[in-house]
C-alpha cells in the first residue's frame, strides 16, 4: 500500500488531525469575533480566514517548547499552535485586563505571551522582522539551539524593516525563518502594483539565503518547507524566505469593504480552494478523519469558543490607574 502523504514528511495520524483541529478552532474564534465586532460588542478583527494552512503547517515543524515566533497580526493560528487559549484570545478583543498580550492596552492582534515565547508585537507593519533577527543573534551569541521564526504580508516585504532586518540575518548567518503569508493585498492594494519582482521568493538571493514559493493552502507542503528551513537553521547554514501562496476570505479588516476592490468571482474561487476544506478532504481520503470523528471536534470546539466569550465577556476591564503601570519608574 502507497505510504500516506504526512507520513512520509514525518508526521503522525494523531498530529494532522491535531493540525485539522487548530486550524478549525482558529477559524470558529475568527468567525465568532465578526459576530461579536457586528453586534457591537468588541471594536476590531483582523482575520486569519483563509491563511490557517500557512500558519499551522509552519507551527508545527517548529520546536513550539523551544522556537520564538514574531508573528504578524493576522496569525491565529500561529499562537493557539504555541500556547495561547481561545480564552486568551477573547480576552483580547473585549480589551479586558486579563488580556495576557497588554493587558486590555492593545487593539486584536498584537499578540504577546512571554512564557510560550512570542515576541510582542506592534502596530508599524515588519518592526516584527528585525526583532526576530535580533533573537535569533542571541541564540548564535550563547549557543542556543533554537530558530525563530516571523510573519509578515505580502505588503510588508516592501518596507525597509525587511531588507534591513533579513540582508543582517543573511550576513550573519543567523538561525531566522522568514515567512511571507502572500494573500495578494497589501489591504487593498493588488500584489501586481506592490512588485517590482515577480515573486517575494525572488529577493532571497540578495540576502544570501534560499528563498521559496510555496502553496500555503497545503499545511502539509509548508510543514515540510518551514521543517527544512529549521533544520538548515541549526545546523549553522543561515536563514531563509520561504513566500506561502494564500487568500485572505475576508476584508482586510472589520473596518475595510473588500468587495470595492475584488471581484465577486475573485472571492467565490477563494472560497472553493479554502485550505480548511482541501486538508479535510485529504485526511478523509488518508482515512485519518471520519464524520463522526469531525462532528466531535466541532462540538468540542463550540463549546470552547461559547465558553470562552462568556468568560471573556464577563470578564473585568483594567482601572484606569493601571494605565500607569510599566510606565514611569516605580
Amino acid at each position: 500500500m502507497e505510504e500516506k502523504r504526512h507520513i512520509s514528511i514525518g508526521l503522525t495520524d494523531d498530529q494532522v488531525i491535531e493540525m485539522y483541529k487548530t486550524m478549525l478552532l482558529a477559524r470558529k474564534i475568527d468567525e465568532r469575533m465578526w459576530l461579536l465586532n457586528r453586534a457591537g460588542k468588541i471594536p476590531f478583527v483582523i482575520s486569519c480566514q483563509g491563511q490557517e494552512a500557512a500558519q499551522v503547517g509552519a507551527a508545527f515543524a517548529l520546536d513550539r517548547e523551544k522556537d520564538y515566533v514574531a508573528p504578524y497580526y493576522r496569525d491565529l493560528a500561529v499562537v493557539l499552535a504555541f500556547g495561547m487559549t481561545a480564552q486568551d484570545l477573547m480576552l483580547s478583543g473585549f480589551a479586558k485586563a486579563e488580556d495576557p498580550n497588554s493587558g486590555g492596552r492593545q487593539m486584536p492582534g498584537h499578540f504577546g505571551q512571554k512564557k510560550n515565547r512570542i515576541l510582542t508585537g506592534s502596530s508599524p507593519v515588519t518592526t516584527q522582522l528585525p526583532h526576530a533577527v535580533g533573537v535569533a543573534l542571541a541564540a548564535k551569541m550563547d549557543n542556543e539551539d533554537f530558530a525563530t521564526f516571523v510573519t509578515l504580508g505580502e505588503g510588508s516585504s516592501n518596507q525597509g524593516d525587511f531588507h534591513e532586518g533579513l540582508n543582517f540575518a543573511g550576513v550573519h548567518k543567523l538561525p531566522v525563518i522568514t515567512m511571507v503569508e502572500n494573500n495578494g493585498y497589501a489591504i487593498s492594494v493588488p500584489v501586481e502594483k506592490q512588485l517590482g519582482c515577480e515573486k517575494v521568493s525572488d529577493r532571497a538571493i540578495g540576502y544570501g539565503m534560499p528563498g521559496y514559493t510555496i502553496n500555503g493552502n497545503d499545511p502539509l507542503e509548508v510543514y515540510e518547507v518551514v521543517k527544512e528551513a529549521r533544520e538548515r537553521a541549526l545546523r549553522g547554514d543561515g536563514p531563509t524566505l520561504i513566500e506561502a501562496m494564500t487568500h485572505r476570505l475576508t476584508a482586510h479588516s472589520s473596518d475595510d469593504d473588500h468587495k470595492q476592490y475584488r471581484t465577486e468571482e475573485e472571492l467565490e474561487q477563494a472560497k472553493k480552494e479554502d485550505s480548511i476544506l482541501m486538508f479535510a478532504e485529504y485526511l478523509r481520503e488518508a482515512n485519518v478523519l471520519t464524520d463522526a470523528k469531525e462532528e466531535e471536534m466541532r462540538k468540542e470546539i463550540d463549546a470552547l469558543v461559547n465558553d470562552a466569550t462568556d468568560y471573556a465577556e464577563n470578564a473585568a476591564y483594567a482601572t484606569p490607574e493601571s494605565s500607569l503601570l510599566h510606565v514611569y519608574e516605580e
